[in-house]
């Protein structure tokens, strides 16, 4: 599928967007050369990116934490459920508008590519693979960090670290990775919303809501859950660091289950085959 354009390659999807009206066609044309421009990027700088990622994210599961501290016996559970999902947006906010790579974006982002037969395999896999370690490191680096740091400096306490962690680790393998099929495909929708808005502003308010969503459900999300459950792991007794990796393996696949299926192939499939 040809874009149809002449413009800068290297301009972000997102910012291409001319307008709020912009077709699905349009939209797919921009997610496929965005997608090919991150491909192409050279390995130290998607590695960097991604670390870069891992880290700003965990402010989410920082501020979840102070919230939980602060608010303790002062709202009820609804109330301080709301308010501790749009502290988790925080740490998307910082990755997406700050044009970090972020492992969940790609799920659908760098797929369309090779939908489109304009990159291989191979090509989405170096990417997959530099991105995702540059997340997972940045958000455990953080995590030890916060974990050092917060309770010490005295903006979270100890139990709002397991508390965050909790509801991630209460549930067996089966339920993650539905749960984390569901935030994949958010996040994907996320990656198709971003690039139809036309403003900045838009863009905020799209990353707020969607990312926001997935935290008042709290369904897992790999990268940010690292810095969550990883926290958690590291200052209880009653979870060990197993807990951790079983948590990661299901949630990852879950997301790229998720963002590839139910965005990348779908989006893809009812904008060609449809004749937009």
């Amino acid at each position: 599928m040809s874009d149809g354009h002449d413009g800068d390659p290297t301009v972000p999807a997102s910012e291409d967007a001319a307008s709020a009206g912009a077709s699905s066609t349009d939209i797919l044309a921009r997610q496929i050369r965005s997608g090919l421009n991150e491909l192409e990027r050279p390995a130290d700088g998607l590695l960097l990116s991604g670390l870069s990622a891992g880290l700003d994210i965990g402010f989410g599961p920082l501020f979840m934490g102070v919230v939980l501290t602060l608010t303790a016996g002062l709202y009820d559970h609804a109330v301080r459920t709301f308010l501790i999902a749009n502290a988790y947006a925080i740490g998307f906010v910082f990755v997406i508008l700050g044009r970090s790579e972020l492992f969940t974006e790609h799920t659908t982002l760098a797929v369309l590519p090779v939908l489109d037969r304009r990159a291989s395999l191979g090509a989405l896999a170096r990417l997959w693979s530099l991105v995702y370690v540059g997340n997972v490191v940045g958000a455990s680096v953080f995590a030890v960090a916060m974990v050092w740091l917060a309770p010490a400096y005295g903006i979270v306490e100890r139990s709002a670290l397991v508390e965050l962690a909790a509801p991630l680790l209460a549930h067996g393998p089966p339920e993650v990775f539905v749960g984390a099929i569901l935030a994949g495909w958010l996040m994907g929708l996320l990656s198709w919303l971003v690039a139809g808005a036309d403003s900045t502003l838009s863009r905020f308010a799209v990353v707020w809501l969607v990312t926001a969503a997935i935290g008042l459900a709290h369904l897992p999300h790999s990268i940010a859950g690292t810095a969550e459950v990883l926290g958690g792991v590291l200052v209880s007794d009653a979870y060990p660091l197993t807990a951790f990796l079983r948590f990661l393996v299901v949630a990852t696949a879950g997301n790229v289950l998720g963002g590839t299926v139910f965005v990348a192939l779908l989006k893809y499939g009812h904008v060609v085959r449809g004749g937009e």
